[in-house]
């Protein structure tokens, strides 16, 4: 693997915490990240040394105004954007998306049909499905195979029509692990006309994302799932943004991404999501090289971001491999997700668990005793709990590793959970 995981630790001060004397192992990474130092640079600089509004006529505050033009730039070149001005930053991932059912709900007549895939996070589903009973909408759902966890792009054939206008895709679920063929999805809307709204909030750790790529029209990530700080950013193409309504106070410029970023933007926020590009930028120079892309026409800071983004991506899948096969190995236990090694190219590291019998909460609680931090519940993966069955079983437990975590810490993981069951079994018994 490329990684270099000492090199890789020594950059998150959260690591080198301890629990009641054990090791902290979070493994709760898809519902956020610890933050390397570069991100924590970033945030004091910004909070200290120009600390001031922008748009103003002296020194911090062109400064403010400059980091602010930069994590623009940043994130521009993290989606492989046309230009910064696709870029928009706001509170959170959900946020955002109301945001933009007002802003597209203009676009839609009653009877008008949109498209939800059945592995959205809720904060992909509700906010179009309360657009859809405003509007008078048509919701369908594009459901996933229960039993290969993945979604049969050929399906779309039947669910799309003439008065289909909008689609919500999943890049990859929260719940499930799977990576979703966004590429195939966004192909086939196209050719009907319909627009597409990506959430990839999952994906961006472990992924580079490239929305030329994609062929998508709007796509939604959140910093603080690839190591940065809690900020939202919205893509979105820059003739769509420019044309779309928005609601806006009268002395903002009526042009993107301005128009769209209502209030004083969180300045300390973008300051940390330029910390987290460097960083993953830091990662493709010294770990990434065999993984550098080719495509032409990348900026060198895209190149560098993607080459981390995939040398991370490789170094989860070792991941991934031993978590499952240990997992296998317990008693009882049913992973949730993609458990075929030559199909893990098509799923991130979060693996779920369920267990006949198992209280997710209790084994989450149990595992917090000893330092090692999960999810148990539904983590906003409503859909898809209620398609496996789960909402009355406590949902799933949830262990997602990412590329600062090891071996032996997943081991500490699994030893743990084969103590809880084997101790579960024998007071069953």
């Amino acid at each position: 693997m490329a990684i270099d995981i000492d090199a890789v630790r020594e950059q998150f001060p959260a690591l080198a915490l301890t629990h009641d004397g054990n090791p902290r192992v979070y493994l709760d990474n898809p519902a956020g990240t610890q933050v390397p130092r570069v991100v924590l640079d970033r945030m004091m600089q910004a909070l200290v040394e120009f600390n001031a509004n922008m748009g103003g006529n002296f020194h911090t505050s062109r400064l403010a105004t400059e980091t602010s033009a930069e994590a623009h730039r940043a994130m521009a070149d993290f989606f492989n954007a046309s230009s910064e001005r696709e870029v928009i930053f706001g509170a959170n991932m959900t946020t955002l998306t109301f945001m933009m059912t007002r802003v597209l709900a203009s676009r839609f007549e009653p009877g008008d049909e949109i498209i939800l895939t059945q592995m959205e996070h809720d904060g992909n589903a509700s906010p179009w499905r309360i657009m859809a009973e405003e509007r008078g909408l048509i919701v369908k759902r594009l459901d996933f195979d229960p039993t290969t966890y993945e979604i049969d792009v050929s399906r779309l054939d039947a669910l799309i029509t003439p008065r289909t206008r909008f689609a919500a895709i999943n890049y990859s679920s929260n719940i499930l692990g799977t990576i979703n063929d966004v590429a195939a999805m966004c192909a086939r809307y196209r050719a009907a006309g319909v627009l597409t709204y990506v959430d990839a909030v999952q994906f961006a750790p472990h992924g580079a994302i490239d929305v030329q790529r994609l062929g998508c029209d709007f796509l939604v990530a959140s910093a603080y799932k690839f190591y940065g700080p809690h900020q939202g950013i919205l893509w979105g193409r820059e003739e769509l943004l420019s044309t779309l309504p928005a609601w806006r106070l009268r002395v903002v410029k009526d042009v993107p991404p301005g128009r769209y970023e209502t209030g004083t933007q969180s300045l300390e926020g973008q300051a940390g999501t330029i910390g987290a590009i460097e960083y993953m930028q830091w990662v493709g120079r010294t770990m990434g090289a065999e993984f550098l892309p080719t495509t032409s026409g990348m900026s060198t800071r895209t190149r560098e971001v993607h080459a981390g983004l995939l040398a991370m991506a490789d170094y989860d899948r070792g991941l991934s491999r031993h978590l499952i096969e240990g997992l296998q190995r317990i008693d009882g236990i049913e992973i949730r997700g993609i458990t075929n090694p030559e199909r893990f190219e098509h799923r991130v590291p979060t693996v779920s668990i369920t267990r006949p019998g198992l209280d997710p909460a209790e084994l989450a609680t149990f595992l917090d005793q000893h330092g090692v931090y999960v999810w148990n519940g539904h983590s906003y993966g409503i859909d898809v709990i209620e398609r496996l069955g789960l909402q009355d079983r406590g949902g799933v437990l949830r262990i997602g590793p990412t590329h600062y975590n090891t071996v032996d810490e997943l081991d500490t993981a699994l030893t743990l959970i084969e103590d809880f069951v084997r101790g579960r079994v024998r007071s069953d018994r």
